[in-house]
């Protein structure tokens, strides 16, 4: 299927669950304590992050959707500690406090990589508080196009069919990272994203396909759910519809370094991908891909929307090629926040020969990334005279984007790429010829922001005009 990135800066996203404090204190070991068995650890480091449903809107405002958070916290350190990074991450917090439950917070004592001990500090919340996370949550439902509902099982979703309720009341699709054997407390919600161990806990094991889509469907019939989807490690995703054939999605190969917070990325991505307007199956094939991608980092991760434009272009073969102005602008933020110089290069290349591929070699060389501006039909005209060019100018940009050396090709209409200039504003200009410095078109432009402007030579012998010329020679002869 055709994966294509949605506009992820117009969604809106309201998460509500559990909410973790995660905090690590990581030292050097030498010595056993003299009172107990027990390593010593100088504690040299510490960090604190944000866990559970906290994890999960920090991933939703990572790919640039607006995200608002409501939860339990304790009047205590750890809530305020948790709220100031959360905020400090754009995420709009609308935290209860707490009477005598402290924040949950899991502390990681770990040396030489490895942890030694986690301590947990958490009290389950009473069923009291349901009614003040349903009052909470009710306000910022308009302004919503999904609603997250992350249950660790801690006690804040305790009214869960309330919710459910009242976001459907408002056309707020409602996705669920259900937790525990009973899912009937998540009746009437629009998606569930169980793994195949809690899946399996509710229906049983399933040893066949079939017998996993069967009680899928009976599951989606009986909760009254829209789809149910089924995360299953390195077997991929099986998204499950009533009165649909199942639809699959295989796991990406990728070295596995640690699956800690999979299942945020995949509901948060889900969220953002639906609020932002994707159909259920686009959204669920970018969440697998965001999926792989945190797989390979180590511990709770949040993907940005650059990372997943990147490996989403790559599944689609467009991470390099013919792009239009406005791909190329979203391509080479990407390129930037991936830490990639850009090169700009320009010119005719009516007739693609040896010259013109040993430059763009060179020009590729004084950067990461190459960027291949070319004069229109109707340009070349006004520039060379009748007769060109040659070739149009989609047979140009299909041959010159078909070279290792370069990664975007574009054409621009001016006598000039002055203006596309201003937009792309690379870090080094490059212009092949007999051009001194300060002749290059746009040079005082890209020196004014601290750019480079580049001369480089062609090889000898090799021009468009001169083999043109030739042949116009063999064809009177």
């Amino acid at each position: 299927m055709k994966i294509h990135m949605p506009r992820f800066d117009k969604a809106q996203v309201l998460v509500v669950g559990d909410l973790m404090l995660d905090r690590y204190w990581q030292g050097p070991t030498s010595r056993i304590s003299p009172e107990a068995p027990v390593p010593i650890v100088k504690v040299e480091q510490h960090e604190d992050r944000p866990g559970g449903a906290a994890n999960v809107a920090l991933n939703v405002t990572a790919l640039g959707a607006g995200v608002s958070l409501v939860g339990l916290v304790g009047d205590d350190e750890a809530g305020i500690a948790l709220e100031k990074q959360l905020q400090s991450a754009r995420v709009n917090c609308a935290f209860s406090k707490t009477d005598g439950e402290p924040t949950i917070t899991k502390l990681r004592v770990i040396s030489r990589h490895q942890q030694l001990i986690r301590l947990d500090f958490e009290e389950p919340f009473s069923s009291d508080y349901g009614e003040q996370v349903v009052n909470a949550t009710t306000p910022l439902l308009a302004n919503v196009g999904v609603l997250v509902l992350s249950d660790y099982g801690k006690g804040t979703l305790s009214d869960c069919q309330r919710l459910v309720r009242e976001a459907k009341a408002q056309n707020v699709a409602v996705l669920v990272d259900p937790k525990g054997c009973d899912f009937t407390r998540y009746r009437g919600a629009t998606l569930l994203t169980p793994n195949l161990s809690e899946f399996e806990a509710i229906v049983g094991v399933c040893k066949t396909e079939d017998e996993l889509v069967t009680r899928g469907q009976a599951l989606v019939k009986t909760l009254e759910l829209d789809a149910l989807l089924v995360t299953r490690s390195e077997q991929g995703m099986t998204l499950i519809r009533a009165n649909k054939e199942e639809l699959h999605f295989p796991a990406r190969a990728r070295e596995v370094f640690d699956v800690t917070g999979a299942g945020d990325t995949v509901i948060s991505t889900l969220a953002a991908a639906l609020a932002a307007g994707e159909d259920l199956p686009n959204a669920v094939a970018l969440s697998n891909i965001a999926a792989s991608i945190v797989v390979g980092k180590l511990g709770t991760a949040a993907i940005s929307a650059p990372e997943l434009r990147r490996e989403v272009s790559k599944e689609q073969g467009a991470e390099k090629g013919v792009v239009t102005e406005e791909q190329l602008l979203i391509a080479l933020a990407d390129a930037r926040a991936a830490g990639e110089s850009i090169v700009f290069t320009n010119g005719c290349f009516d007739i693609l020969h040896a010259g013109h591929v040993g430059y763009l070699a060179q020009a590729r060389a004084q950067g990461d990334r190459l960027v291949l501006a070319i004069n229109s039909d109707e340009s070349v005209s006004r520039l060379k005279g009748p007769g060109r060019p040659i070739n149009p100018v989609e047979r140009r940009m299909a041959v010159l984007s078909g070279l290792e050396a370069v990664d975007w090709v574009l054409y621009f209409d001016e006598d000039t790429p002055e203006r596309l200039l201003e937009q792309v504003r690379p870090d080094v200009l490059v212009k092949g010829g007999d051009y001194g410095i300060d002749g290059v078109v746009g040079g005082e432009f890209v020196r004014s922001y601290g750019g480079e402007v580049k001369v480089l030579s062609f090889l000898d012998d090799c021009s468009t005009t001169a083999i043109v010329e030739k042949i116009q020679q063999d064809t009177d002869g």
